[in-house]
């Protein structure tokens, strides 16, 4: 969440900015700052009585030691009063802060500079692209036919199992999974990232310090009775191993790599776009995460997008980078960029990747910290990104590499699969 000094004292920029992110903040951001001024007053009037009674306590105790009881038992009388008052003053406060907090976590991060205008997807701004469309054989179909010719996906399957959105995967289809995950851990761990293996459920203070919670809690799936959540992703669980921890500068950036599945209720999704792999309840991720200094996360940042854009160089697919417009940003984004590939049979590009720069924003709500040079503790900045989501890679590979011989594998995945064929 943004800091409150932060939004005290650039109270008119902060207002501005959430603007580009389509969010009327003036309202709650003028009530966060008269309850911040309430905040100030309130302490200093405790602080005030606090100290009244500390002088008064020690007079008590001249007084006894004078022998002059009467005088010091009219003292102790006066410090029931101010005692009352600290006590009272404090709850004032401690409630007031409750508030303050309250109406923080209901607004989102402040765009980058470099944010395009935009309400939504259509405005995205394409920075690069890459690869080849491929032309395609008269016969060829989607993805979704190709699995069920193949036997590689049952879809029918799933829906018995569990329900619409989770696919069971078969045979070569299970073994293209298995040789992604692979493929994508291994490369993030030669880019430097450490592997790490997340539990897939997460706490509500998990979920508060990365943001689902209170934004997203109705796209989590939530097991009621152990208040835990399954996680939508991995940035989850990783980001919050630095939940509370203080970092020292010289060892950042800290860069971990975590497969995991995921789950997504993807409440209201419906229609054409969501048919096969193109959104589901339960799908496979590895993810990348970077702690930074705020100095250095935008190179970390840099430096992420290119990785994302050797994993798809090497898939062999066409891929596009879009820089997200401000209405299009996920509430706790400071900058994002889509990476997407083009899916030949259905025709249109399919997201694969968001990477994303939280800036503080994450690390404030996880208390993130690290300690510089000067020994001051700051705040972190964290940054996440899919590294990558598997349903709309496999739709694509399967979809482009298909041929009237069967789907050829590309040859980075080879070592991998075993197999260089699909027939």
């Amino acid at each position: 969440m943004l800091t409150l000094k932060h939004i005290t004292e650039n109270t008119e920029d902060v207002i501005l900015h959430l603007a580009k992110k389509h969010f009327d903040g003036k309202e709650i951001i003028n009530q966060i700052v008269e309850l911040d001024e309430r905040r100030k007053t309130t302490q200093t009037a405790a602080d005030t009585y606090a100290a009244e009674l500390n002088a008064l306590s020690k007079e008590i105790g001249i007084l006894f030691k004078q022998g002059k009881q009467s005088e010091a038992n009219a003292a102790k009388d006066k410090t029931v009063a101010l005692k009352e008052n600290v006590n009272r003053l404090t709850e004032e406060k401690e409630a007031i802060e409750q508030k303050l907090n309250d109406l923080l976590v209901l607004i989102p991060n402040l765009p980058h500079e470099s944010v395009p205008e935009g309400k939504h997807a259509e405005d995205n701004v394409v920075e690069k692209s890459g690869g080849t469309i491929p032309e395609l054989h008269k016969d060829a179909v989607p993805h979704w036919d190709l699995a069920k010719k193949y036997d590689l996906i049952d879809f029918e399957l799933g829906v018995k199992i569990s329900g619409a959105g989770f696919p069971v995967y078969k045979g070569k289809g299970a073994r293209l999974q298995r040789a992604l995950i692979n493929f994508f851990l291994d490369s993030a761990r030669d880019a430097g990232y450490l592997e790490v293996q997340p539990p897939y459920v997460v706490n509500a203070a998990s979920g508060y310090g990365t943001g689902q919670l209170p934004d997203k809690e109705g796209q989590m799936y939530h097991a009621t009775l152990d208040d835990l959540y399954l996680i939508p992703t991995a940035e989850v669980p990783v980001t919050n191993i630095y939940r509370d921890v203080i970092l020292n500068e010289e060892d950042l950036p800290v860069k971990n790599t975590a497969y995991s599945a995921c789950f997504r209720r993807e409440a209201g999704s419906y229609g054409k776009d969501v048919r096969g792999l193109n959104r589901l309840h339960q799908f496979d991720k590895v993810e990348i995460v970077r702690i930074d200094t705020p100095d250095h996360s935008y190179e970390s940042l840099t430096e992420m997008v290119e990785y994302v854009q050797i994993l798809v160089e090497k898939l062999e697919l066409p891929w596009r980078i879009l820089r997200l417009c401000g209405g299009d940003m996920s509430f706790t984004s400071a900058l994002t960029f889509d990476f997407e590939v083009y899916s030949a049979a259905q025709q249109r590009w399919l997201e694969v990747s968001s990477v994303s720069n939280f800036e503080n924003y994450q690390a404030n709500r996880l208390k993130c910290r690290y300690r510089n040079a000067d020994k001051k503790i700051q705040l972190c900045h964290t940054l996440n990104g899919s590294a990558l989501a598997l349903p709309r890679i496999v739709a694509a590979l399967l979809e482009n590499n298909q041929t009237p011989e069967g789907i050829r594998i590309p040859k980075a995945l080879v070592p991998y699969t075993g197999f260089e064929w699909i027939e």
